[in-house]
């Protein structure tokens, strides 16, 4: 008669459970290339790009018009995550969203990047980081300057 050892079955559960759990999260990860496919053809990239790990980075930092030497501040540790929600939400804002686009990008990208690649409300108006401080000009009282009491005199220079 065999000894039966109750321990020897713990592997197949622990790998059944593993492969249970993986399948949400390979779905999840389908629908997030394919939102981001659609997110960066509508920026003018090729979609394909979304696949590939680092060039993804690379295409989304010329999305949000910053240099690609910021490709080096995403491997420090802890400033990476810095610049990581600040690229995200320069995107968002290249598509002319708010802070709170930016929050789902970052909390469930699953729903968010097939939200904004597959609507016809969200259209790419520009990179976003292009200017001073994260794409907000500085201001220029020669060029933005108005009268407040005469709206009719031209800027002074």
């Amino acid at each position: 008669m065999e000894n039966y050892d109750p321990s020897s079955g713990s592997p197949a559960l622990f790998a059944a459970f593993f492969g249970i759990m993986m399948i949400p999260g390979l779905i999840a990860w389908v629908i997030t290339v394919v939102g981001m496919w659609k997110t960066f053809e509508k920026a003018g990239k090729p979609g394909w790009a979304s696949i590939i790990p680092i060039y993804n980075v690379i295409v989304m930092l010329e999305i949000v018009g910053k240099p690609i030497w910021w490709l080096i501040l995403f491997i420090i540790p802890c400033v990476n995550i810095v610049f990581a929600i600040w690229t995200i939400n320069l995107f968002s804002k290249s598509f002319g969203q708010s802070e709170g686009f930016t929050i789902g990008l970052i909390l469930l990208p699953f729903i968010f990047f097939p939200i904004l690649g597959f609507s016809k409300n969200y259209q790419y108006i520009g990179p976003a980081g292009a200017g001073f401080a994260g794409g907000f000009k500085p201001y220029d009282p020669s060029i933005d300057y108005k009268d407040p009491f005469n709206p009719n005199t031209p800027p002074q220079v």
